[in-house]
């Protein structure tokens, strides 16, 4: 946890003192310690820690004993500016004065210490309560939560439960909040049942926080259909329960069902959305593309000229945040969201715009021109990055290799790997790796891909190697892409893309046993191919395309104009690449298989529905197959249109024949993991 520098009980600052000294001097009666109390509570609650830590400081220079609520006022000082020195000389004068055993002020400590990430401190002043209260609980079970060991709140949360059950203490709603927010760390379904049946038993289900927070726990178990049961179920919504819902959609990949929630919010006029809102909707925007929805947030904000916002809340239902950090979060969605919308240039101009810009802004600007394949402008930034004295961290070489991977600037690549260790003191992580490990397999350098796996500091995972494996594919490497699937199978044993992806290279080298072997483990496994699906925004409403769809009202229209293009494109002499394709299908079915992929049927409904001349954008969940690459390109020249398409890694800007990509996309194995 952070830790300040400044450690304010030692402050001998002339000016503030004398400032302070001028307030006493005229509002406090220097002689009653409840007049002290009252002045520094204030402090402390409108957010002055400093002043707040001064006044306990001039409080003791005249003699006067503080009481418990001092103390607590003062710990709670220390505890915003996780100022653990001050908060340490606090916790003696409280020996000092007696309090060591008493609740209030224990558990006040117990937060502090906490907060300033000393967990054994406070388990320890834990542990001597003789009598512990709600309070001293929460503050135990928070800590833990607090500093990402959700297990040990859990475990504590069974004492605290013993120790209800003898009927010396009791669960209130807000040890229930610490208590599902711990739930949804350790993402366990079975957990957080548990904890939602208690929590039913002892009549907290119409709780607007705890409702709120159990909503959280199960999306992050994966199951938002019983966090959208939870979220019904609530009779008197508030905006913190609609934000829960929202964000539980959103967070898990459902944006097109967070938007519509957000939609039936304005619907219902009851509930004003407020900042944390827009924020969550901004994260739906970027994922799902709806652009249009996005530029509205952005002008709801009222910053089109400049990126300052005054109250956006950081990202996290339950979690608040300082205003800097706000104004930080925002500031990246914005990035992120035009960048994940195709609009880059757009981008760049928000980002232009910050008064302040800090790692994380910088790293933002670098990941968007690195998905949208544009290397150099990203190696710009970095440098532009360094000549402003701004020094790239851990994620910043993860976006700069990331980009070179893209655009197989392999010396590029090499020198930033190097760089980081040697003049940053930043040790490659497994994401450095990785993005190494797909920069050497996309340029055909597998041997020295593998080389580099051999030889990592730390353990490899499975982005590690599907990179590897990816590159096998591409490069038809039949021998090192058995080692990396044997590999894979090991560490992520329920994901069929390594399955399918090493039966399409037996498929190409023509070991069609092999494939059958790889069949009957998908099958013998229970695991099945997901769905690809494409979304297209036009006149302001996102479209849904799954493959070979003909649900959506316009199907016969788009498989007429579809048909059409068939011909011209077979009249410049495509012709339908079916080599990936399984052999027991026939050559017609092959070809029927290839034509109606999502996204060809998501970019024809968006050119029939469009103005001419005007870019068609879409959003694929998989990655684009080679196939479809190539009709695209094609077709992109035939109708004299813009197609750029966003596919589960990167961007492809599709114009007059050719992509922006420069045909170098097959071999990213973070596209063939999300195909799957």
């Amino acid at each position: 946890m952070p830790q300040r520098q400044q450690h304010f009980l030692c402050t001998n600052s002339n000016n503030n003192n004398n400032n302070l000294n001028t307030f006493f001097n005229q509002y406090v009666d220097k002689t009653d310690v409840y007049s002290w109390n009252s002045v520094i509570a204030e402090l402390a609650r409108s957010g002055n820690s400093i002043e707040a830590l001064r006044a306990f400081s001039s409080l003791r220079k005249f003699s006067l004993n503080p009481n418990r609520s001092t103390f607590r006022c003062a710990i709670k000082s220390c505890s915003s500016l996780f100022d653990l020195r001050s908060g340490k000389q606090t916790h003696q004068q409280a020996l000092v004065f007696g309090f060591e055993s008493d609740l209030f002020v224990s558990s006040a400590l117990i937060d502090m210490y906490s907060k300033c990430g000393v967990l054994n401190d406070a388990r320890k002043l834990f542990d001597e309560i003789p009598m512990r209260n709600v309070v001293s609980w929460t503050s135990m079970v928070t800590g833990y939560v607090q500093n990402d060991n959700p297990h040990e709140a859990l475990s504590l949360f069974k004492d605290f439960l013993r120790e209800e059950s003898e009927g010396s203490v009791f669960v209130d709603s807000v040890a229930l909040v610490s208590v599902l927010s711990a739930c949804s760390r350790v993402s366990r379904k079975g957990i957080t049942k548990g904890v939602h049946g208690y929590l039913i038993k002892r009549g907290f289900e119409g709780d607007l926080g705890v409702g709120s927070t159990l909503m959280d726990a199960y999306a992050k178990c994966g199951d938002v259909s019983v966090a959208r049961k939870v979220f019904d179920g609530i009779t008197l919504r508030d905006v913190v329960s609609w934000n829960s819902m929202i964000a539980s959609y959103a967070q898990t990949g459902l944006s097109i069902e967070a938007l519509e929630v957000f939609y039936e919010m304005l619907k219902e006029r009851e509930v004003e959305f407020n900042d944390v809102t827009l924020s969550i909707v901004l994260l739906a925007c970027a994922h799902a593309g709806a652009l249009q929805l996005g530029k509205c947030i952005h002008d709801q904000t009222a910053y089109p000229a400049e990126l300052t916002l005054q109250t956006f809340i950081a990202f996290g239902v339950g979690l608040g945040a300082t205003l800097e950090s706000s104004r930080e979060l925002l500031e990246i969605m914005i990035i992120d969201m035009y960048c994940k919308c195709g609009r880059v240039e757009t981008a760049r101009k928000a980002f232009n715009c910050m008064k302040e810009k800090n790692v994380k802004s910088w790293t933002a600007m670098i990941s968007g021109y690195g998905m949208h394949g544009r290397a150099k402008e990203s190696l710009e930034v970095i440098y532009e990055m360094q000549k402003e004295g701004v020094k790239p961290n851990y994620i910043t070489f993860v976006s700069v290799l990331a980009a070179c991977s893209h655009a197989g600037l392999v010396e590029e690549g090499w020198h930033w790997f190097e760089t980081m260790n040697a003049e940053f003191n930043i040790e490659p992580g497994v994401e450095h790796y990785g993005c190494m490990v797909d920069l050497l397999g996309r340029a055909g350098c597998l041997n020295e891909a593998y080389h580099l796996i051999k030889g990592m500091k730390v353990k490899p995972d499975f982005v590690v190697w599907g990179a590897l494996l990816g590159a096998c594919k591409v490069h038809k490497n039949v021998e090192l892409g058995e080692i990396s699937a044997k590999k894979l199978f090991e560490l992520d044993p329920k994901n069929c893309g390594y399955y399918v992806l090493l039966s399409n290279m037996y498929a190409d080298a023509g070991r069609w046993r092999d494939v059958e072997r790889m069949r009957v483990n998908m099958k013998n496994h229970g695991l099945v191919k997901p769905p690809g699906f494409s979304l297209v925004e036009v006149k302001g409403r996102v479209h849904v395309f799954l493959v070979g769809d003909r649900d959506h009202p316009q199907h016969e229209d788009i498989y007429k104009y579809l048909e059409k293009l068939s011909i011209k494109m077979q009249e410049v002499g495509y012709a339908p690449d079916t080599t990936s394709v399984f052999h027991d299908v026939d050559q017609e079915d092959k070809e029927t298989v290839l034509r109606v992929h999502s996204e060809e049927l998501a970019f024809v409904f968006g050119i029939m529905n469009s103005i001419p001349e005007s870019t068609i954008q879409i959003i694929k969940n998989l990655r684009v197959c080679g196939d479809c690459h190539t009709a695209i390109k094609i077709i992109s020249k035939i109708v004299d249109r813009e197609i750029v398409v966003r596919d589960s890694n990167r961007f492809h800007q599709f114009r007059d024949g050719l992509c922006s990509c420069g045909d170098y996309w097959r071999s990213s194995f973070r596209e063939v993991l999300n195909h799957f």
